[in-house]
């Protein structure tokens, strides 16, 4: 893990890092830095898609549970209207919809980020609490297939940071 002071020098890091191969990196900054994600190589996320397949269970689920209730369930006549009267069936619809979208996106989010994480490596480096002030961190994790642990270090120290540190288990 390496430590730098500003997040301009982080960003021009993480694009050497990722540019010399190694795919498994991360960057931690007290504040969302924009070109960041694009410098680690961070994909699109899956998110929208969650939110969307929410948000159509939603709407299915809202539409057929009224039409199970009026029509299946409890069959009432209401005004001489027909038993599967849809459009009084959209605002409850459109509910549900949001609803489910909305749930979608929050829980998707919590387990795409791996939230909550009580624990990680990182927190074990003794540096890493000014990670919420105002320092910024390149790690390059140990899974990454080209890590090998005296390389990463001197690359790391290559890229003028503040501070090396080997973060153990």
């Amino acid at each position: 893990m390496a430590q730098f002071d500003s997040p301009s020098h982080l960003v021009a890091a993480a694009r050497e890092t990722y540019e010399a191969g190694y795919r498994q990196i991360n960057g931690y900054s007290p504040f969302p830095i924009e070109a960041l994600d694009e410098a680690i190589g961070f994909k699109r996320t899956t998110l929208p898609l969650i939110v969307l397949a929410g948000g159509i269970l939603g709407a299915l689920g809202g539409f057929f549970m009224q039409y199970w209730m009026e029509v299946i369930d409890y069959p009432i006549i209401v005004g001489g209207k027909p038993f599967n009267s849809w459009p009084a069936f959209i605002p409850i619809t459109f509910e549900c919809t949001v609803l489910a979208a909305a749930f979608a996106a929050v829980f998707g989010m919590l387990a795409l980020n791996k939230l909550p994480q009580p624990y990680h490596p990182v927190f074990n480096a003794p540096s890493f609490a000014l990670a919420t002030r105002d320092s910024f961190f390149l790690v390059i994790e140990a899974k990454d297939p080209k890590f090998n642990r005296d390389e990463a270090v001197r690359f790391l120290k290559t890229l003028e940071p503040m501070e090396v540190v080997d973060v153990e288990l």
